[in-house]
């Protein structure tokens, strides 16, 4: 339950900053970051870095930004790169990488496991022929809509675009999600791409930042691209210590939000609702054939706030205690007590 009293499932972005996350924020150590001076973002991208076994990293305000550099740093003007139709950086990102960098998407199909098959993605290279666009990228998500690449999909995916001369990036977003539910380390889980944008504002609940991870060439050059896109922060250690916090209390306890996942799907689908299998802390309900404002208007009477959509997605996060989805529980019970009968 966040501060305003309410259950919010809508997504794990609405996590707020505990009291002792908020207490190293007012004692972090801080200088200007556009000179490098930062003494604790410096640290942040040094722990992540070393965490991740990448070389070196790159603190930004947001994880749209953090892929949109990614981007701009691989590809250059009428370049294209393969992603997903559903993908955060072809979908939910503003379209920036067409906007801004002239890059141009080559959207495919996820499959059921929320990867992109690699035949698929060979067909979709475009040759060396000056009619076409330069294909230089694939850009993978992880977790995809709650599902967890597996290890030995991401081995290929890296053996393959090693083998086709491509970069490959990794919307990391929930990276970590994807490591404690497949019960891997976070370097097992990014191993071989040549760069990943980690977010630390979502399941481990800092208030705003994600870093994006690549060798020191490519971090130098996303340098750069973070200037131009106007991510120059100052006096940024206040933020960075929030994302510090999160690195070393808030990981393995996103075991929690997983299981309480699970539980609220099982009670859902006791209830009657059409519930996808869960793989980490997202929940997808089929409400096609229900009334989903009354739905939604339903359950916040009761304290639970929800989107209104045919694809419901409702995702726990440390806001969410094993009461809360009782609750929420409940408050879907009361839906179909009184629509369903």
């Amino acid at each position: 339950m966040n501060s305003d009293g309410l259950i919010d499932l809508r997504s794990d972005t609405v996590t707020e900053p505990s009291s002792a996350m908020r207490k190293v924020m007012l004692n972090a150590k801080v200088g200007d970051d556009v000179y490098g001076e930062d003494p604790t973002v410096n640290r942040l991208e040094a722990v992540l870095a070393q965490m991740t076994g990448m070389e070196s990293g790159l603190f930004m305000p947001s994880g749209t930004q953090s892929n949109l550099v990614a981007l701009l740093s691989h590809c250059a003007r009428g370049d294209e790169y393969i992603v997903g139709q559903q993908a955060h950086t072809y979908k939910y990102e503003g379209g920036g990488a067409a906007a801004l960098g002239a890059i141009v998407p080559q959207p495919l199909d996820f499959n059921e496991a929320g990867e992109l098959d690699l035949a698929m993605v060979k067909a979709a290279i475009k040759p060396a022929d000056h009619h076409f666009a330069n294909t230089r990228l694939l850009a993978l998500e992880n977790t995809m809509q709650g599902k967890v690449l597996s290890i030995d999909y991401i081995k290929s995916a890296v053996q393959f675009c090693a083998q086709h001369k491509l970069a490959i990036h990794l919307d990391g977003a929930r990276a970590f999600n994807a490591a404690v539910a497949s019960g891997v380390t976070i370097a097992q889980v990014v191993g071989g791409f040549d760069s990943v944008s980690i977010c630390l504002s979502k399941g481990l609940g800092a208030p705003v930042g994600s870093v994006l991870l690549g060798s020191k060439e490519f971090i130098h050059t996303a340098h750069r691209w973070r200037k131009i896109t106007g991510g120059g922060m100052r006096q940024a250690g206040i933020l960075a210590a929030a994302g510090l916090y999160a690195l070393e209390n808030n990981v393995e306890r996103l075991a929690e939000d997983h299981q309480n996942a699970e539980r609220l799907a099982q009670g859902l689908q006791a209830l009657g609702f059409k519930v996808a299998p869960v793989y980490s802390n997202m929940v997808y309900v089929d409400c096609s054939n229900l009334d989903t404002k009354k739905l939604q208007t339903t359950v916040l009477r009761m304290g639970v706030k929800i989107s209104s959509s045919d694809h419901l997605r409702l995702v726990t996060h440390l806001g969410i205690t094993e009461q809360d989805v009782d609750t929420t529980i409940s408050a879907f019970k009361a839906y179909s007590t009184a629509y369903f009968q």
